[in-house]
This record gives C-alpha cells, structure tokens and sequence, in this order.
C-alpha cells in the first residue's frame, strides 16, 4: 500500500515546537488536510487565502476586540483555511466561549501556544517537510505509472488493473462499462454496497469518493470510481485514479481496435446476409455466436460513401469504424461493418423501442459530425444514407437497396437533399425510380421549358415564382409575401405563367403534374454542393 501524504493538523501536532499546545476548539477538524503555513495578523484576509492554510497569528490584529476576532475567523472558515494556532500572551490572554463555539459548530481548529515560538522556525519546517513531501509524491507516482505500463503489455483482462489499483490505494475499486453492471474490487457485499450508496450519495461523504471517466474517440465508454469507507481520499489519490482511468483507455481501445479488426474478416458472410441469402435461422445463429445476450427488435442499413476511392484508401478505415460503432452503440444499435469500394456499410441492429430508433439515429449522426475525427477534416467527405428499417432481420437486403438509393438521391440532389433518411425523401423515391425506366428529362421538359427558357433569356425568376405560389396554394398575398415583392410585380410574373403555361396550369390534374416536374427538374439539376456529412450543420 503507497505512503499516505495527506498531511493533516493532527500531524503537524506531533512536529517539533508543538510540544507546548492546547487544542481549544475543532477536535473533529484535526484531520483536515494542510497544504501550506501562513503567518497573518491581518483581519482581512478572505481574498489572500486558496484554502487548507494553517494560520499562525499572534493575535495583534483583534487584540481583545471580540468582534474582530470573530470576523476573522469566519473568513477563514469560508475559506477553507485548515486551522489557527494563535500565540497566547502579548495580544491575546483568552479566547471568548463564542469563538469557540463557533470554531467547534465547522470543526475548525484552534491551537494555543501556552510558550512563546519562533512562527519562522514553524514555516520552515513544516514548508521543508511539505515540499521534500511532495517530491516523494511526484516521484511514487511516477513508479506507479511504469509499473502499470508493464502490465498493459502482458495483462488479458483489465481487471487485472482494477485490482492493482485496489492493492496500491487499499480503496473499494468500483468500474461501470456503458450499458452493464457495475463491477468491484474486492467482491464484497457489504463493502459493495456502502460503496455504491456513497457514491450514489456522494453529498453525504464529498471527500470519500472519487470517479474519473474513461473517454474513448471522444465519448464516454465507462466510469472508474474509488471509495474510501474511512479516512479521506487525497489530491496523490486522485492522480492515481487518474493514471489508471487513462491506462484502463489504452488497454480497452487495443481490446476494441482488435476486435474491429476480426470484424473485417467477416465480410463475406454479412455481404450475403445483405444480398438477402440468410434465412432467419441462420442470422440468429450468426447473432447468438457473436453476441448471446443480444435480442434485436429490428434494423436497418446505413451507408456511408466516400468521396472516391482514393480518399476512402488514405483514411484509418479501422479507426473510422470504431468511432462510428461507439458513438451508436450509445444510441442503442448493435452494428456490424462491411466493407465495398468507397463505401462503408453498416448492419444497425435495434435494442431499444422501434418507435424511438429514428430519433436516436438522428442523435448519433449529429455527434458523429461534431466528433473530432470528422470536424477536425481528419476524416474525407462521405455521404451517410439510412435504409428503410425492418422488423425481420432477413429482410435486412430491403434496407440496404433503399440505403444505396438514399445515397444515389443526396448526391444527385445536393443540398437539396435534407435529410440521411430514406423514409423522408418522398417524392424524390418515385422521381428516382421513373428516371431509371425513361427519359426523365424529356418530360420535366413538356410541361417546364417554356419557363425555363424565360428565364434564361430574362432572368425573369420565374420558376421560382412558380414554385412559391403551388407551395402557397395560389394565395397571391403569402406567395407575395415569400418573395418579397410587391403585388403588382407578382400579378405580371403569374400572367407571364399564364401565357407560358396556360390559363389553366391551376387546375387539379395540371397543377399537380406541374408540381411533379419541378421536383423532378431539381431532382435532375446538378447542384453545386454536394450534401456531404461535414456540411450538414
């Protein structure tokens, strides 16, 4: 176990020229802990103090001014201060049953020298003591540091440093991965116990806990807790917990990495499985292999594309998988990776309620763009396409079709495409599969291209105003309104329509066919942004 080096007032007791001492007030406060000595003989001093100070003071500031004194030490109780030792004799005689009480309600010491002392000689001593202290600290944890770094080449399991932290600190050692039951170090039950209500309460306890989180690619993978079922936990034992908090990071991100690579290995198989060659029965026994405990309530395919082969070959595709797995595996989806070309495919398998999947699908793509990795430009532009979801897993190939048609549409539409989802792109799926059995574009042009021309000739704005005032449902003030013209402009531009398109182009079966060919001519207009994950902000 390491060497204790929270330095308390009851230490500083047992230095050399506390041998003449009376504790008067405070017992309960001997074990707080003292980082510095100060000699005041001010009595304003609440902006000179940063906390666990021991004040010596002869008292010359109050003298036998009751109310001063009183003041004074409230100030060093608010900040903190971890004593006063005061010099009885030239300035002070007692110390009121006030003072006391007040001392004894916040635990806070108050020490007499019954003999004169050199104050000098104290700070000397106990500011030596404190500083070679310290240096013993920097240099233990840096011991431990190596020692733990050795294991991390040799140990299987990260309960192994679990319990080398418990052996060093002699604290309960508590470790919650995301989504799982909380683990102990040792297994004690009624340990185990008090430490999680203590830690569940920490208010009740504040010095007796401490947690670190474990971030891995930016998120929040797990938790690292010690809990002290008597003294206090220490600034050294902090930076112990926090040492192991970043070793536990390194071992489970090799644990992962590894396992994201095995994965690789398995595309053959889960590229049947989209091409829909898997029965029910053989997915589930593929499941059950691979992850027992899991009981997926449906999925559904996600794709991301990259911007070509070359910038797909220059990413950490390894590096990218393991992000995009953690971050939606916090959302409540299971994932499996294919690799295809520049594309990265992504089975989404659902463990929480089907009706909240797309809510949560939109969560983990929003912290997936705000990620580092993406951000910071360190990943190239992709598309990210989601598939329709399906409740039957062998229908998985219904969803992976539809993902690719997401794709398809954003990079055909642009940022005209606003969405990742299939099941919002509406009319853009109907749009999409006329085009691939006809020319498309020959009829967008016999209902659309007397307005088109216009407008190339005139820059008359017009199909935007046709746009808007279908949008509007032929309401002339709010189509005025959108486009921020006045009416009169607006009356001249829907006769200019009228005489392009005919006076009839507001009636039901034109206006609706009308309304179907400007998607359908967006739909086929390159756009000069592509709706890349970077850029949808």
């Amino acid at each position: 176990m390491h060497e204790n080096f929270q330095f308390t007032v009851s230490d500083i007791l047992k230095r050399r020229h506390f041998e003449h001492v009376q504790v008067v007030a405070g017992y309960e406060g001997l074990n707080r802990t003292v980082k510095w000595v100060h000699i005041v003989e001010v009595t304003k001093i609440n902006k000179l103090l940063n906390g666990k100070e021991l004040i010596l003071s002869t008292g010359v500031g109050w003298k036998e001014n009751e109310s001063l004194f009183r003041s004074f030490l409230q100030q060093l109780i608010e900040c903190d201060a971890s004593g006063l030792c005061i010099e009885m004799g030239t300035y002070t005689s007692s110390i009121p049953q006030e003072i006391i009480d007040l001392a004894n309600e916040h635990h806070f010491p108050i020490i007499l020298f019954l003999k004169e002392v050199p104050f000098v000689e104290i700070t000397q001593d106990i500011h030596t003591y404190l500083i070679n202290q310290h240096y013993q600290m920097i240099s233990n944890l840096e011991s431990y540091s190596q020692q733990l770094n050795k294991k991390l080449l040799s140990i299987e399991h990260y309960d192994e440093i679990l319990k080398f932290l418990h052996n060093y600190l002699g604290y309960q050692v508590i470790f919650r991965l995301n989504g799982k039951e909380a683990e102990f170090v040792p297994e004690h039950v009624e340990h185990s116990k008090k430490a999680i209500s203590l830690l569940d309460h920490p208010s009740q306890q504040p010095k007796k806990t401490a947690s670190q989180p474990i971030q891995l690619l930016g998120n929040e993978y797990a938790e690292l807790s010690i809990v002290s079922l008597e003294k206090e936990i220490s600034e050294f034992d902090l930076l112990i917990l926090d040492r192991t908090a970043t070793a536990l990071a390194q071992h489970l991100l090799r644990d992962l990495y590894v396992e994201e690579k095995k994965r690789a290995q398995e595309n053959e198989w889960l590229k049947g499985w989209l091409e829909g060659e898997h029965s029910n029965e053989a997915i589930y026994d593929y499941l059950t292999d691979h992850e027992p405990e899991l009981k997926p309530k449906g999925g559904f395919v996600s794709i991301c594309k990259f911007k070509s082969l070359r910038q797909y070959s220059n990413l950490d595709i390894t590096y990218f998988k393991l992000l995009f797995r953690t971050i939606f595996e916090q959302q409540g989806f299971y994932t499996f990776s294919v690799d295809f070309r520049s594309s990265v495919i992504f089975i989404m398998l659902n463990k929480r309620g089907i009706k909240t999947w797309k809510n949560r699908m939109k969560a983990g793509i929003q912290r997936l763009i705000e990620s580092d990795f993406v951000n910071k430009k360190r990943v190239p532009c992709f598309f990210l396409g989601v598939g329709k979801f399906v409740e039957k897993l062998s229908h998985m190939d219904k969803s992976y079709r539809t993902a690719f048609e997401t794709i398809k549409i954003q990079h055909q539409l642009g940022k005209k495409a606003n969405s990742h989802f299939y099941e919002d792109l509406h009319m853009y799926r109907i749009i999409s599969l006329i085009h691939k059995y006809s020319d498309l574009n020959e009829v967008v042009m016999e209902y659309l291209e007397p307005v088109i021309q216009y407008d190339k000739k005139y820059n008359g704005k017009l199909m935007e105003t046709l746009k808007i005032y279908l949008a509007c449902n032929g309401s002339k003030k709010e189509t005025a309104k959108r486009l921020f013209v006045v009416r009169q402009t607006l009356y001249h531009r829907i006769q200019k329509l009228e005489k392009l398109l005919g006076d009839d182009f507001m009636n039901p079966e034109k206006r609706l066919a009308i309304e179907f060919m400007i998607k359908a001519y967006e739909y086929l207009t390159p756009s000069d942004e592509n709706q890349y994950v970077q850029n949808d902000k």
